[in-house]
């Protein structure tokens, strides 16, 4: 994979750095994510999609190395935090992570 693939880094730095791995949620500029349940709006994208939507698919936790993938922080830095709540809202349908 060449191209760049923007991901909500959902594990703490230092299971990261201790581990390599990051957990997260991929995110996509794809228009069809705008109808998507599961796929929340994060803001414009940067970079050649600049401008477009950008969507969080909290439908698909993945993780992987970050160090063997070469991963680095995203130029869009933190989500706001109302954003962000409804990411983990939107996951913890799925996974259920509260009681």
């Amino acid at each position: 994979m060449r191209d760049i693939h923007p991901f909500l880094v959902l594990s703490p730095l230092a299971f990261n750095d201790r581990t390599s791995l990051v957990i997260g949620l991929p995110m996509s500029t794809a228009p069809y994510n705008a109808d998507h349940p599961f796929a929340v709006l994060a803001g414009a994208a940067t970079g050649r999609k600049a401008g477009v939507p950008s969507y969080v698919l909290c439908h698909q936790p993945k993780s992987f190395d970050w160090r063997v993938r070469g991963g680095k922080a995203h130029p869009m830095g933190m989500l706001p935090a109302p954003v962000f709540r409804q990411v983990c809202e939107g996951l913890n349908q799925i996974i259920q992570l509260s009681a």
